[in-house]
């Protein structure tokens, strides 16, 4: 019977179960927070064969610059308008070769004609006006001459009378007061002959400034005739040069401002390369370095002409005059790639260019350390066309991930898989 009543003894197992139970659901908790947090801190992972590798290298390295730009023409000509007026026929497209004497568009201006038409007119005005002025003179001219004329010979008869009176009255022929008059009638008869002749001499010089003017005023109606006579020439807009049309800017029926731009004609085989420099990388470029020049079609030699004093969006225009022959097929705005030599260094750290980065710039590359890639600060000296300087965060015998890896912008580790 006792046997039978231990009652809390058999009760005390399952206590012992749910204890248990409860460790090991407070157990794995445990373990399921330590695996989430391990899993958390873990870096990144990325693929060693979706990564571009360098090694830092120790060597002399050729200093160049690359840019992009367009051929441009160095000898070119945009025919503006003459004239206010309406384009009334465009005669050739952009791609014609044409000659200096060649017609690109028609121009209509009726104000110009009219213009040439009065201009004609008053010329003509002006020239009868000149003929008859020139009539009218030489009637005066030739009627003064006339008197002097007569005067001349009424003084000559005169003095010869005043000389016989003079004579005879000596005799005691005629009375001395005779021969005194005849004597002052030729001497008044001298004086008006001299003032006439010089009446003369004042009329002739009046007449040749009347018509000197005259004329002078016809030379100008007719210099005002041909100038407007060029304009309405004009009209027919010319090429002016030996080249082909690049462009045309204007349609026909429009209307355009006097020296509005009408088309442009350039040289074709006269050309210079326009490249656009990282600002970065203009600080060894100077004038008269040595450029080759990538028309897709060929490598031309040339030279660095001209450097724009202003940056433009980050670059910097430079001009280089091609020395060598341009190849077939190039032609103005093509696109092309320039390289510009610097110089060569001595011993110097170098690596392959990065994805990003240019010369003269502070940037941070991911570095390869065992099994990781740590990201470093890195400076960066001048550049070559495939290498560039390492001034300063790595050694030689280091690498370094060259490839773009901006998506890891976040993150200074990642582990290498």
């Amino acid at each position: 019977m006792d046997s039978l009543m231990d009652v809390p003894r058999a009760r005390a197992k399952p206590r012992t179960r749910r204890i248990v139970v409860v460790l090991a659901a407070i157990a794995a908790l445990g373990a399921v927070t330590l695996a989430v947090r391990w899993f958390a801190s873990r870096a990144p992972g990325v693929s060693r064969s979706d990564l571009w590798i360098g090694t830092v290298e120790r060597g002399p390295l050729t200093l160049e610059v690359r840019g992009t730009g367009t051929l441009v023409p160095t000898e070119f000509r945009w025919a503006s308008a003459p004239v206010a007026g309406r384009i009334d026929k465009v005669l050739v497209l952009p791609g014609a070769q044409v000659e200096p004497d060649t017609v690109l568009l028609e121009l209509a201006n009726p104000d110009a004609e009219l213009a040439a038409l009065n201009a004609d007119r008053d010329v003509a005005a002006a020239e009868a006006e000149l003929a008859r002025l020139g009539a009218q003179l030489d009637g005066a001219r030739l009627a003064q001459e006339s008197t002097v004329a007569g005067l001349s010979g009424d003084s000559a008869m005169a003095k010869r009378r005043s000389e016989m009176d003079t004579a005879m009255a000596q005799k005691g022929v005629i009375p001395t007061i005779e021969s005194a008059e005849s004597k002052d009638r030729a001497t008044q008869l001298d004086g008006r002959l001299t003032f006439e002749q010089q009446r003369l001499a004042a009329l002739k010089r009046g007449n040749a400034a009347q018509l000197e003017a005259q004329r002078s005023q016809v030379e100008r109606l007719r210099a005002l005739a041909e100038f407007h006579h060029k304009q309405l020439d004009a009209l027919h807009v010319r090429a002016g040069i030996h080249g082909v049309v690049q462009q045309i800017a204007v349609e026909a029926g429009q209307s355009v401002a006097i020296g509005a731009p009408l088309a442009r004609v350039v040289v074709p085989d006269k050309l210079q390369a326009r490249l656009k420099i990282p600002e970065a990388s203009m600080e060894d470029i100077g004038i008269g370095l040595h450029a080759t020049v990538d028309t897709r079609a060929g490598v031309v030699e040339g030279e660095v002409t001209r450097i724009d004093p202003a940056a433009q969006n980050g670059n910097v225009t430079v001009d280089v005059k091609l020395t060598g022959a341009l190849p077939k097929g190039a032609r103005v705005d093509q696109n092309v790639d320039g390289v510009i030599s610097l110089a060569s260094t001595g011993d110097v750290l170098h690596v392959a260019r990065p994805a990003v980065g240019e010369a003269h710039q502070s940037i941070k590359l991911f570095k390869v350390e065992g099994g990781a890639l740590v990201r470093v600060p890195v400076k960066l000296g001048r550049a070559a066309l495939k290498d560039i300087e390492i001034a300063g965060g790595l050694s030689a015998g280091d690498q370094v991930v060259l490839s773009d890896m901006s998506r890891w912008d976040g993150v200074d580790r990642l582990r290498m898989e």
